[in-house]
């Protein structure tokens, strides 16, 4: 497997301040738990994934947490409005389930025009040395990436039922998506700087985020950085348990 080098950092480069937090999937997986909650709000080792979410973000400086809303939006809402020490600003999706793609789309002219942190609220990682947020802004390079995203080996993806994501270069860069039948070394972990000016050009409907990266991998401008720490795929119930075990024995 191919060892990505580490990035230089770019000291001058600005650090997001601003984040998008998905949080509008269905966890059709994480069912029965997500019968009477979203996802988000399952909660890990007496906290829910989205709290862990903000937790991150705050120790990072972030400042705006822009929230997309679908499914249960409600009761999100009104998790939302109890979180302190970070402004949230509710992109609602009510209407219609738009994916990770169309979620950005949707919430666009909240995201201004500067990086932007992307987070899936389901995610569950510890960091590493630095934490993981703080290390993907040191790498931000804007006159190289259009999107830094931050993957594990796909041993070290923990719950992950996939075959890998992407085949990344040693410095960084990533060369291509997996090909059917075939593994590829690298997962992505739901943690991701971009350019909101690649924005643009967008697909009618719910789509993948994967429409912007793919332009972004074919322009040689979509890199990876991989995770220091834990990460866990908490898309299941049994997943949840796992993630409890790993902090306890972190």
């Amino acid at each position: 497997m191919t060892r990505v080098r580490a990035i230089r950092p770019v000291p001058t480069a600005a650090v997001p301040t601003t984040a998008m937090v998905m949080a509008a999937g269905l966890g059709k997986r994480m069912r029965p738990l997500t019968a009477t909650r979203p996802k988000p709000l399952i909660p890990v080792g007496g906290k829910t994934l989205l709290d862990h979410t903000f937790d991150h973000l705050r120790a990072a400086g972030v400042k705006r947490a822009v929230v997309n809303v679908h499914y249960l939006a409600d009761t999100l809402e009104a998790h939302l409005a109890s979180v302190e020490g970070i402004e949230i600003v509710v992109s609602d999706e009510r209407g219609a389930l738009l994916e990770t793609g169309g979620g950005l789309i949707k919430a666009k002219a909240l995201l201004g025009d500067d990086p932007i942190y992307v987070v899936n609220s389901d995610n569950y990682w510890l960091d590493g040395p630095v934490d993981a947020l703080s290390l993907l802004a040191a790498r931000w390079d804007p006159a190289l990436m259009d999107v830094l995203l931050l993957v594990v080996p796909l041993a070290r993806a923990h719950c992950h039922g996939g075959q890998g994501d992407f085949h990344i270069a040693a410095d960084g860069r990533i060369t291509g998506r997996r090909q059917r039948g075939r593994l590829a070394p690298f997962v992505y972990i739901g943690v991701q700087i971009l350019n909101p000016a690649i924005l643009i050009d967008a697909p009618e409907g719910p789509f993948s985020t994967m429409v912007f990266w793919e332009r972004a991998i074919a322009a040689g401008r979509a890199y990876g950085l991989a995770h220091q720490g834990l990460w866990v795929d908490v898309g299941t119930p049994a997943a949840v348990a796992r993630a409890e075990a790993l902090s306890i024995d972190g």
